[in-house]
């Protein structure tokens, strides 16, 4: 008697109720990738010319930063100074260079963690040098190899544990001169602390930093 009881109210419904019944939602659509925007600029050095694509989709403020520089002609005559080569592997490491007038620095940048831009350290990466998070102006790295340990949260040492460096772009053409700067010959006396021993005896000078256009392939 239940089941004849039943029956008469499921016919009651509309076909198109019923089908709103029982239908599943449709799904959510992802949303477009951004594509990422990259602003080129060229180094210039006696050994060749290294150009850096910086992302200015996912690194906004750094890459602002950086252009600053640029832009104003301060990153004319900043120098390569250190190479630093891993002890347990000496094709390992990282070039640093940057400003070293104090009066033609910035004010220092806001930090941009790796776990918010997502660019990882890995080989030919550019990052900014710093101290303390948001110290930043003009110091910069590029990585010979990969070196996780600079991206946030894994395992970044000193006083600010899992902040990380600040990544904003990498190398898309000159990494042989990047490598040639890198072996150069390195100072026994130069450097204090850590550095002491990673200083090259003769710095390298950018002699122009300039916006240019994204080399073929890119």
């Amino acid at each position: 008697m239940l089941a004849v009881l039943c029956a008469p109210l499921v016919l009651s419904l509309s076909p198109a109720a019923a089908q709103d019944a029982v239908a599943p939602a449709a799904p959510t659509a992802a949303p477009a990738p951004v594509p990422t925007e990259y602003v080129y600029v060229a180094l210039t050095m006696p050994q060749g010319v290294v150009t850096l694509a910086l992302d200015k989709t996912h690194a906004p403020l750094t890459t602002a930063n950086f252009l600053k520089y640029v832009d104003s002609k301060k990153m004319d005559g900043a120098v390569f100074y250190r190479a630093m080569h891993f002890d347990y592997d000496h094709e390992q490491g990282l070039l640093q260079g940057g400003v070293r007038d104090a009066a033609k620095l910035l004010p220092p940048v806001a930090h941009e963690p790796t776990s918010k831009t997502g660019i990882k350290h890995v080989a030919g990466t550019v990052s900014m040098a710093r101290f303390a998070p948001g110290s930043a102006t003009a110091d910069f790295l590029i990585l010979l190899t990969d070196m996780t340990s600079l991206n946030a949260d894994e395992g970044n040492q000193g006083k600010d544990p899992g902040a990380g460096f600040a990544a904003f772009g990498h190398v898309v053409s000159g990494m042989d001169v990047v490598r040639k700067i890198w072996n150069a010959p390195l100072s026994p006396t130069k450097g204090l602390g850590v550095m002491k021993g990673q200083i090259l005896e003769n710095e390298v000078k950018i002699v122009t930093a300039r916006r240019t256009k994204a080399p073929a392939g890119n």
